[in-house]
């Protein structure tokens, strides 16, 4: 299992802490040292929508202006804008077995899908 994230993300630590309290051993990929690829954010905008992928709630996307964040309007632009501000993807993001199967952080989510 691989978790996708930036360790200094709150809602990344209560992630990993939920996943060694239950024991449940991962690999993690930090977005900021070792980047994202089209690929990889294009498969988990096929799997949960870009929408959900692009963090709109943060701090990396609110610092855009009206006019950026307006022409951020397809899946194309969204994994383009992504790609060099991996701030702006919402995290964690956990594969299983190659295969993303949970975005954010949801004790109820997690119990049920990894446990």
């Amino acid at each position: 299992m691989t978790v996708y994230g930036i360790p200094n993300c709150n809602t990344v630590k209560k992630a990993l802490d939920w996943l060694k309290e239950n024991q449940i051993t991962y690999e993690f990929h930090d977005f900021k040292k070792k980047g994202i690829t089209a690929e990889k954010l294009n498969e988990w905008s096929a799997r949960f929508g870009w929408e959900t992928v692009l963090n709109r709630k943060g701090l990396t996307w609110k610092k855009l202006s009206k006019e950026e964040q307006a022409a951020i309007q397809t899946q194309e632009a969204a994994v383009n804008y992504l790609i060099n501000n991996t701030s702006a993807i919402k995290r964690p993001i956990i594969e299983k077995n190659d295969q993303a199967i949970l975005i954010g952080f949801d004790d109820d989510n997690y119990a049920k899908t990894l446990a």
